[in-house]
C-alpha cells in the first residue's frame, strides 16, 4: 500500500454503540467535504435523521455520528465557516460526545468540541493530538489540555484556541504535565500488559499508601479528600457506587466499613443508582469508584447524587479526570497507567484506598482506638511486600490452568469479605478467556448452583483463616462428594485444605480487611494463564473497551 503524506487527519478506533463494527460504519463520517469522527451518543440522532433525510440528505451507515456531518454541512452551505457551521450544529444535539471535525475547504484546521464525553488535546512541537485519553499521544507529548464541558478546540498549524461554548467567550487554558513516561506504557518484558500490570502490583499499592498515614499519630491525612476529621464525624451513611470490577471493589469496601465504622453503607452498580430513586439521608456520603474516572455510568451517578445533596468523593486513577473534575474530594490511586482492558492493579489499589478511607472514618466516629489504627497501618504498610510473595504462586496458578483451560464453565465461591473476590475471578475469567464462570456466597450452592457440579465443573474456592473458615470447608466437603474438580486458596500453614484437594494455592498470611487484596492475585493470573493458552487476546477481548464512555 502507498503511505500517505499529509499533515493533518483524524481517526478513532470506533467502540460501537449505532450500528454494527463494519467498514461503512466505521470512523471518520463524510458528508461531501464535512469530516467527522464522534465518541459518545446522540440521543436524538433517528430525529434529526429523518429531518435531514426528507431535505434530500443521503445517509451511507447506520450510526448517529453521520447526521453530526449533515448538520454541519448544512450550515457550512449558507456560507459559515467550519467553526460557525459546527456551532451552529451543536445546538441540534442532545446527548454526550466528544467530537473532532473537519472541512476539505478549509484543510489546516480541526474542530474539537466536549460534552459529556472525554477529550484532551495533546501539545507537541510544532504538532497536536486530540484524543478520549492521554496515553493516546504520551508517546509523541506530555503537556495536554484537558477540555471542560462546553468547550471547543480550533487547532490550526498556529496553535490551539479554546472557546467557552456555554459563556460564549474564549479561555485561556495551562496545559497539564503528564508524568507518566512513554516507557511506562510498553510491556517491559512482559508477553502481555495484563501480566505486567499484576506484577506491578506492590509497587502500584506502595504509591497508594505513600504519603497518606502517620504512624506516630495514627492518621489518614484528609487533604485530598476534602473532608476535615468534623465532617467525617457527621456521617451517617456512605454509598458505593461503580460498575465492573469496580463495584467488586465496592463491595469489599462495605465490609470494612461497616465493620471498622458502624455505620449503613450501600453499594449500588452505577447503571442502576440514577434509575431506582435512591433515598439519600442528609450527612451522607457517596464515594464514586472509577479507574479512569470517564466511565459514563458512573459519572451520570454521580451527577445524580449530587444533584439529590449528597457530598461525592472519587476513587480514582487518573488525574484530572471528568469524575476528578466534578468531585467534591479525590482520592488519586497512583496506580500509573493501566493498558491492559481486565483492571489488575487498578483493582488492589482501589482496595488500599477504600482501606485507608474506613481507618479515617472510623478515627473520626471514635470507633478505633490508637493501638488499633497503628496495627491496621502495619499491616498495610507490610502489604507490598505480601502480595510479591503472593505473585510467587505463579508457576503453581500456571500448573493449575494448564489442567482445567479447557472447561466449558466454572465456579467460584466466596464467604464474607472474599466473596467480592469470587465475583472478581469470575469476572476475569469470563472476559478474557471466554469461559463461562460465575461467583456465589459459598453458602448459597445449595440454593440452586450446586445443581450443576459434577465430574466435569471445576470450583474454586477462596479460604482464608477467618471466621467462616471452617464453613468453606464444609461447602468444599459438598463439592468434592458430587465429583467437582476443586481448586482450594488458602492461607500457608493451612493443613486443612490438604485433605480435600491436591490443587492448592497458599498465599501469605494478613489481616481480614486486606485478605481480598492477597486473595485476588493467583485468580488475575489463573485468568491470564487460562487465556494464553486458549489463544485468546488478553489485552483486548473481544467486545470490550479499557473506558466504558457511553452509557
Amino acid at each position: 500500500k502507498e503511505r500517505l503524506k499529509s499533515t493533518i487527519g483524524i481517526g478513532h478506533t470506533r467502540w460501537a454503540t449505532h450500528g454494527r463494527p463494519s467498514e461503512e460504519n466505521a470512523h471518520p463520517h463524510r458528508a461531501d467535504g464535512i469530516v467527522v469522527v464522534h465518541n459518545g451518543i446522540i440521543e436524538n440522532y433517528f430525529e434529526l435523521r429523518e429531518g435531514l433525510k426528507k431535505k434530500g440528505h443521503v445517509f451511507t451507515s447506520e450510526t448517529d455520528t453521520e447526521v453530526i456531518c449533515h448538520i454541519v454541512l448544512s450550515y457550512s452551505k449558507n456560507g459559515l465557516n467550519l467553526e460557525q457551521a459546527t456551532r451552529k450544529a451543536l445546538k441540534h444535539l442532545e446527548g454526550a460526545y466528544a467530537i473532532g471535525v473537519m472541512n476539505e475547504a478549509e484543510p489546516d484546521k480541526i474542530i474539537a468540541v466536549k460534552k459529556d464525553s472525554p477529550l484532551v488535546v495533546g501539545m507537541g512541537d510544532g504538532e497536536f493530538f486530540i484524543a478520549s485519553d492521554i496515553p493516546a499521544f504520551l508517546k509523541y507529548t506530555r503537556d495536554a489540555l484537558i477540555l471542560e464541558n462546553g468547550e471547543m478546540a480550533v487547532i490550526t498549524r498556529d496553535g490551539v484556541t479554546v472557546h467557552d461554548l456555554i459563556n460564549n467567550k474564549t479561555v485561556s487554558k495551562k496545559a497539564t504535565q503528564i508524568t507518566w513516561s512513554p516507557a511506562m506504557a510498553e510491556k517491559g518484558g512482559y508477553r502481555h500488559f495484563m501480566l505486567k500490570e499484576i506484577f506491578e502490583q506492590p509497587r502500584a499499592i506502595s504509591d497508594t499508601i505513600r504519603g497518606r498515614i502517620s504512624i506516630e499519630k495514627g492518621e489518614v491525612n484528609l487533604k485530598e479528600f476534602s473532608l476535615t476529621e468534623g465532617q467525617l464525624k457527621k456521617l451517617n451513611k456512605v454509598f458505593l457506587v461503580a460498575c465492573g470490577t469496580s463495584w467488586h471493589a465496592a463491595l469489599v469496601g462495605k465490609y470494612m466499613i461497616e465493620d471498622m465504622v458502624r455505620i449503613p453503607c450501600e453499594v449500588d452498580i452505577a447503571s442502576e443508582f440514577r434509575y431506582r430513586k435512591p433515598i439519600v439521608p442528609e450527612n451522607s456520603l457517596m464515594i464514586v469508584i472509577t479507574q479512569s474516572g470517564e466511565t459514563a455510568d458512573t459519572l451520570a451517578a454521580q451527577r445524580e447524587a449530587k444533584r439529590l445533596g449528597a457530598r461525592v468523593m472519587t476513587i480514582c486513577n487518573v488525574v484530572g479526570s471528568t469524575s476528578a473534575r466534578e468531585a467534591d474530594g479525590i482520592f488519586y490511586t497512583h496506580s500509573g497507567p493501566e493498558i491492559g482492558v481486565a483492571s489488575t492493579k487498578a483493582f488492589t489499589t482501589q482496595l488500599t484506598a477504600l482501606y485507608l478511607f474506613s481507618i479515617a472514618l472510623a478515627k473520626a466516629k471514635g470507633k478505633l482506638k490508637l493501638k488499633e489504627i497503628q496495627g491496621l497501618f502495619n499491616e498495610l504498610l507490610q502489604l507490598p511486600e505480601k502480595v510479591k510473595m503472593a505473585l510467587q504462586c505463579n508457576d503453581a496458578v500456571k500448573k493449575i490452568a494448564k489442567k482445567y483451560y479447557h472447561a466449558r464453565d466454572f465456579l467460584y465461591l466466596g464467604r464474607g469479605i472474599n466473596y467480592p473476590i469470587a465475583l472478581e475471578g469470575a469476572l476475569k475469567l469470563k472476559e478474557i478467556s471466554y469461559i463461562h464462570a460465575e461467583g456465589y456466597p459459598a453458602g448459597e450452592m445449595k440454593h440452586g448452583p450446586i445443581a450443576l457440579i459434577d465430574n466435569n465443573m471445576p470450583v474454586l474456592a477462596l479460604a482464608p483463616d477467618d471466621s467462616v473458615l471452617e464453613k468453606i470447608l464444609s461447602n468444599m466437603e459438598e463439592v468434592k462428594s458430587r465429583g467437582g474438580k476443586l481448586i482450594a486458596v488458602a492461607v500457608e500453614g493451612n493443613t486443612k485444605v490438604n485433605s480435600r484437594t491436591s490443587d492448592i494455592i497458599f498465599l501469605p498470611g494478613t489481616n481480614y480487611y486486606l485478605t481480598p487484596v492477597i486473595f485476588c492475585v493467583p485468580l488475575h493470573l489463573l485468568a491470564y494463564h487460562m487465556a494464553v493458552l486458549r489463544k485468546c487476546n488478553v489485552d483486548q477481548p473481544r467486545n470490550l473497551a479499557k473506558s466504558v464512555t457511553v452509557e
